[in-house]
């Protein structure tokens, strides 16, 4: 099945083909990590595993190829290792010595896409921006390399032939139909086909009741996953209630929740002379919406939340994807653009009236403001919810509006820090709640016997402070008053192939310091003098 351009049921499909999407080169053949073995045994760690279970250590881990075999904690904080009550190693296996360090399940990133033609990158850069963050699971939600670009690159990741987290591919719904999808059979009909070709799923942006009640139902028939961005050009007559309960699975972003809990309105206040073609009314006006919907706590806030609730629906909020729009100084000038940011994504993310998310046309104070009231009724709702049992997960849809691939992803735990999570509860949504939301919870998501050996290594303590997960480190002073850079990930560990974090990075930063040397190219701040 081939994606084209024809036929899409939503503007923003086609606007986001326009603004990023398209074709990109594939990852080359893998010639970075070590293993897996027969059988390796990570010795002496304390581990965070993704069950809300306190940090517990040390531990070792036995693996025998791509298997956790077992877990087990062998002394106490402080006291040396009895070694006569370790695991043994076997003639041929392999030690990783990681005394002094913290140990995670695989980090899950439930919203991915894997770069774009207009961005410039390729998978390469992207994957290793990825599993240099310890990143080793994706969903890329849509496919926009096209679905056979995308299963040709899941399947060469679960064979470890490239450097590359496990792949799920969603297709954009209506994907490589030549006419659009009017009728509820003909959504039928695309939605086994699209299952026919292999994909995981669907991402849905919005369509008339009818064919949403259909093409979600049998998608459901099928086993299949679903996401949704709920477009405003839809969400009026289909909101997230309504695809929650005709079977979506997960909704991504914020859209068409705060439409569900409207209690004295059916529409949105737009400004009369709104467009949804420009990015800016569409943009400034959503950081209004949260405050029109039912107050936290309300009798319509807490049926909508416990419906929910009851219907097992995830929550992937991508809070930051949104943040530029409350803080776009801090986005733009995130010290890690400098070395790791491609010049064709820089000047991809600069202002533009064509470009998906460049809507900077003018920005500032009020609407900053404006953004910040937004982000606090939105996190009061996803930490009740989480509160109350519910699922939510970390996704990050890097790759547009100054987000970087692999660096939003521990941005994003800190959102969710910020929205009152503790950082176990942070860890749980990065690991475990999206193995869960992915149907994979079976072979991933926490550190126990019989799953898949994904982990992340670290010598900094997460949940002491989540910004020891960037690439860049976080800032610390010595005892003897030496400014250091500690942290990052130093082993990502997939299937059981140990590959270090910071030379994945370090490979990253070598494709941008070439691609700047050829193009004479150099960061400059929209605006000022020599940007384009």
């Amino acid at each position: 099945m081939k994606i084209v351009k024809k036929g899409f049921l939503s503007l923003l499909c086609l606007l986001l083909f326009q603004s990023g999407f398209g074709q990109i080169e594939k990852a080359p053949e893998r010639t970075e990590g070590e293993g897996p073995w027969s059988q390796l045994i990570i010795r002496g760690a304390t581990m965070i595993n993704g069950n809300l279970a306190p940090p517990i250590g040390p531990v070792d881990i036995v693996v025998e190829n791509n298997r956790i075999v077992d877990v087990k904690t062998v002394g106490y904080p402080g006291v040396k290792i009895n070694e006569a009550k370790r695991p043994k190693l076997k003639p041929g296996g392999k030690e990783l010595q990681a005394e002094g360090m913290y140990i995670l399940p695989g980090f899950v990133d439930t919203h991915a896409h894997i770069g774009g033609k207009a961005q410039g990158t390729t998978a390469e850069y992207v994957f290793k921006l990825w599993m240099g963050h310890g990143i080793t699971t994706i969903a890329d939600p849509g496919s926009g390399n096209g679905l056979d670009w995308t299963l040709d690159q899941k399947k060469r990741s679960a064979s470890n032939k490239i450097t590359a987290p496990r792949i799920k591919a969603f297709t954009f719904f209506g994907a490589g139909s030549e006419t659009p999808i009017s009728t509820p059979e003909q959504a039928r009909e695309w939605v086994r086909e699209n299952a026919k070709s292999g994909a995981d799923g669907i991402k849905f942006f919005g369509a008339p009741p009818k064919i949403m009640q259909a093409a979600l139902e049998e998608n459901k028939k099928l086993g299949l996953r679903s996401k949704m961005h709920h477009a405003q050009t839809y969400v009026g007559e289909w909101n997230v209630l309504n695809s929650a309960r005709a079977g979506l699975t997960a909704m991504e972003h914020w859209y068409g929740l705060p439409e569900a809990l409207f209690y004295d309105r059916t529409v949105q206040d737009y400004s009369l002379d709104y467009n949804y073609q420009n990015e800016q009314d569409r943009f400034g006006e959503a950081g209004q919406l949260w405050a029109q919907s039912a107050p936290p706590f309300s009798d319509k806030w807490n049926s909508v939340m416990n419906e929910l609730l009851e219907l097992d629906f995830t929550l992937s909020p991508t809070m930051v994807i949104y943040e530029a729009n409350r803080d776009l100084t801090r986005a733009r000038r995130a010290e890690w653009h400098e070395e790791y940011t491609l010049p064709s994504l820089w000047e991809f993310y600069a202002p533009s009236r064509q470009s998906h998310g460049s809507y900077w046309h003018t920005w500032g104070t009020e609407k900053e403001v404006t953004w910040k009231k937004n982000y606090e009724l939105w996190m009061t709702f996803i930490n009740e919810y989480k509160n109350r049992g519910g699922r939510v997960t970390i996704g990050t849809d890097a790759g547009f509006i100054y987000e970087l691939y692999g660096f939003a992803y521990p941005r994003e735990m800190e959102l969710l820090r910020e929205a009152g999570f503790h950082p176990l509860e942070v860890i749980k949504a990065a690991t475990l709640n999206g193995a869960e939301s992915l149907g994979m919870d079976d072979e991933i998501g926490t550190i126990e016997p019989g799953k898949l050996a994904d982990f992340v290594i670290v010598e900094e303590n997460p949940v002491a402070n989540l910004q020891s997960l960037y690439g860049t480190g976080t800032i610390k002073l010595t005892d003897d008053n030496k400014v250091i850079r500690a942290g990052g990930v130093k082993y990502t560990i997939k299937d059981g192939i140990i590959y270090d974090a910071k030379k994945l990075l370090s490979d990253v930063k070598a494709m941008v310091e070439k691609a700047k040397a050829e193009e004479g190219y150099k960061i400059i701040q929209p605006g000022l003098k020599g940007s384009k």
